[in-house]
Order: structure tokens, then sequence, then C-alpha cells
């Protein structure tokens, strides 16, 4: 069993003003987006100038957040949003969902390209690669939180999370997340979204990647204590949510080559 390094979740205190590192990673999972954005619209292939990268990292921000919140209360709120709707307008008592802020970040997306007149699927494309940062330091923020860890088990990097009421050595599935969710997709979508590919293909690839990463990793998290497992009796609410992404990225895969494959043969003339 390893220990749990304690670390105190606010990164800074003035006076009755808390900063938690779980807002710190946000903060700074937009910053390296913002950067990396600056950067690959250099790439001939970018659908976005850099004068439209500032617009593009405000809507994102927003769908985040408000997506976010409004998805964590209506996947998650349950039975304390129907006693106190107002519960979901205090942020600070936190809850934040990425299924939520996906579908935030969608139609941020949309509102983007309509003013920009450009074509969503390739704006989506151009973000796609972004978002496992603030996927990964996020998970990161959980960790040092002491929030989401994952179910009991004997494993030898099992800890023990001193919020843990149980005290029971628990998977760290924060960091499993870390690496799934953040790192490697990170990685995998860099490196896919380095050339030119169909559109939708690079959008497609991050649906598929992070719906099987996130079905994966809920093996290991221990679900919502007022939710529990719903379907079948061992599927989570993340498991769940985490199916039609899924089944988007195989159809945005599918129909991106398919179109790839047609195009090419009309250029040359082939069946």
């Amino acid at each position: 069993m390893l220990p749990y390094p304690e670390i105190d979740p606010v990164a800074l205190a003035l006076g009755p003003l808390k900063i938690h590192w779980y807002g710190l990673a946000y903060l700074t999972g937009i910053a390296v987006a913002w950067w990396l954005a600056i950067r690959r619209c250099r790439e001939p292939w970018s659908p976005i100038k850099r004068e439209q990268v500032d617009d593009l990292v405000f809507y994102a921000a927003l769908g985040i957040v408000l997506g976010g919140r409004v998805g964590y209360t209506f996947f998650y709120g349950g039975q304390r949003l129907i006693e106190d709707p107002t519960w979901a307008l205090r942020l600070w008592e936190g809850g934040m969902s990425f299924h939520g802020g996906f579908l935030g970040v969608l139609l941020a997306m949309y509102l983007f390209g309509r003013k920009q007149k450009l074509a969503f699927w390739r704006v989506m494309d151009f973000v796609a690669p972004l978002v496992p940062i603030g996927l990964g330091l996020g998970r990161l923020g959980n960790f040092i939180g002491q929030e989401l860890w994952g179910r009991p088990t004997d494993v030898a990097w099992g800890m023990v999370f001193p919020a843990d009421p149980l005290q029971l050595a628990r998977h760290p599935s924060q960091l499993y997340e870390f690496a799934l969710e953040g790192a490697l997709l990170f990685g995998l979508l860099f490196w896919f979204s380095s050339r030119p590919r169909p559109t939708c293909a690079v959008s497609g690839f991050f649906s598929l990647g992070y719906g099987c990463a996130r079905f994966f990793v809920e093996f290991f998290r221990e679900p919502d204590a007022h939710i529990g497992y719903e379907a079948f009796g061992w599927l989570t609410r993340g498991q769940i949510l985490s199916l039609p992404m899924i089944a988007v990225g195989i159809t945005l895969l599918f129909v991106a080559y398919r179109g790839s494959s047609a195009t090419a043969q009309r250029a040359t003339g082939t069946k």
C-alpha cells in the first residue's frame, strides 16, 4: 500500500478568499490549451487564424464552466436538485461533469463557428487535441482534493485517503484517469492531428478515445454514493454517459474515412 501524499487542497488563502488546486488546474489547462492553439494555428491546414484564437478560447471556457456545472446538476444532482434548485448556482460548493462540459463546448463551438463563418466539424477537429490537457490536470485536482476516489482494493499501490470515513485502501482512480484521459489521450491526439486528416476524423478519435478510457477507468472508480450502480447492476452513470461518445466516435471516423475514400475514387476515376 502506498501512503497518500497529503496536500492541502487550498493552494492559497487570502483572508476569507481560498484558491483551491482544483480551480488552478482548470485555469492552467485553459492557459496551456490557449498556448497550444496559438502554436497550431500557424499550420497551413489550420482553419483557425491567430486573430480568432482568443475568441475561440473564450467561447470554449464558457462552454466548459457552464456546461460542466449544468451537466453535473442534471446528471448527478438527483434529489438534491429537486429539493433545492438554487444549489445549481452555488459553484463554490463544487461539482462539475465532463459530459456536461463536453456538450457545453459543442454548443460554444457551434456558436463560435457560426460567428466566424467556419464549418463546425473543422473547428472541433482543431479543438479536440487541446481538451485532454485540462482533463488530465482536472484529475490531479481531484486527487489533491481527495474526491472521486477508487473502489476498495488489495493491490500494492492502493491508497487510504484521509477523507475516507471507512479508511479502506482504494484505487487511486484519479491518477488512472490522469494517465489515460489526460496524458495518453493527449499524446495520441497530438500525434494523430499533427498532419492533415479528413474532416471529423480528429473529433471522432477524441470521442472514441475518451469514451473508451472513461468506460474502462469507471471499473476502478467508486460510484457516486447517491447513485450507485445502474444498468445491469454493474454499470455506473459515467459508463452509461460514455457509451454514446464511443458510438459517436466510431460513426465520425467511419464517415470521415468513407468520405475521404469516395473523394479519392472520384478524383482518380476508380470505382
